[in-house]
């Protein structure tokens, strides 16, 4: 599960890119791949389900609240870069770390 990622500072939170694979047998976090956090959810890549199954399997497994993520960018990829909100940089990599150990 180790590999390359990276987190990035806005504004407005933090941000890393997960890929996404929708259909799947079950949800889980799979690990980093090619710099990206990839994810497997049940849910159909149909009217944003895809999306809502891959905010809910992050926050919590991250022990954070699911309105303090979003997607902010790429809702109808399979690539998609996720904001988290209202935590710092070092809590968010902890909390990371610790899932993908």
């Amino acid at each position: 599960m180790a590999g390359i990622f990276q987190i990035k500072e806005f504004k407005n939170g933090l941000t890393f890119q997960v890929q996404v694979v929708p259909h799947a047998s079950h949800t889980q976090l799979v690990g980093v791949q090619e710099g990206l956090l990839k994810i497997k959810v049940t849910a159909l890549p149909m009217e944003g389900a895809a999306n809502e199954a891959c905010i809910k399997l992050l926050a919590k497994s991250f022990a954070l609240r699911k309105s303090q993520m979003e997607i902010f960018a790429g809702a109808k990829s399979r690539k998609k870069t996720v904001l988290v909100k209202d935590i710092s940089r070092a809590e968010l990599e902890m909390k990371i770390n610790n899932v993908l150990k």
